[in-house]
């Protein structure tokens, strides 16, 4: 479908990857992880905003910019080396995010949760410099992980079924090859979960 002079492809793969990708996962967690330590609502609204606001929101708008100006070629990323430049802008702004949490005196899940996305961030520039990993892959297992950490087993079995939808878009669209979407699946569940044995 052309939506002025793009053209969107509508297939189920393509809105799957769209609608998990990485800052759209962790925007929509960063909601009830800070409703669930707020004292108030506006505390939520702005522990959330900020986290939302420079996780988020900032990497993807630069990543945007870039695709405009024909630095990279697609949101995606999918060539290897013109993920290194949005990863770092990432850390940059995800280190800001969590000492503007702890200097605003948000609870210390918030911070967690941007400590968490950091390391995350961290793990995923150091495999790019020599391989390919899927992004989606390791975010959506992460935020299963973190589902499970803050709010409990429960809520991350639901969440399960997701690895595998997502999986399964990114190869139908042949961003990545199975051992790709794999590892980065049990890099997303592994590498939070002794983050967070470690914390506790």
């Amino acid at each position: 479908m052309r939506i002025g002079t793009y053209e969107y492809d509508f297939s189920w793969a393509r809105v799957v990857s769209d609608l998990f990708s990485p800052p759209v996962i962790w925007g929509v967690l960063a909601l009830p992880i800070a409703f669930r330590d707020a004292e108030s609502l506006n505390q939520a609204i702005t522990w959330a905003t900020v986290y939302i606001m420079l996780v988020c929101v900032l990497p993807i708008a630069y990543i945007g910019a870039m695709v405009k100006f024909g630095k990279i070629t697609d949101i995606h990323m999918k060539v290897r080396k013109q993920r290194i430049l949005p990863f770092l802008i990432s850390m940059v702004s995800t280190s800001i995010a969590w000492l503007v949490l702890r200097l605003m005196g948000a609870p210390a899940i918030m911070p967690l949760l941007a400590m968490f996305s950091l390391v995350q961030l961290a793990v995923m520039l150091g495999i790019t410099f020599v391989w390919q990993i899927s992004v989606h892959a390791i975010s959506i297992s992460g935020a299963t992980i973190a589902m499970w950490f803050f709010f409990g087993v429960i809520p991350a079995i639901l969440t399960l079924p997701f690895i595998v939808l997502v999986g399964a878009a990114r190869l139908k669209l042949r961003r990545h090859t199975p051992a790709q979407v794999i590892a980065g699946a049990m890099i997303g569940l592994v590498v939070p979960m002794l983050l967070f044995l470690l914390i506790v």
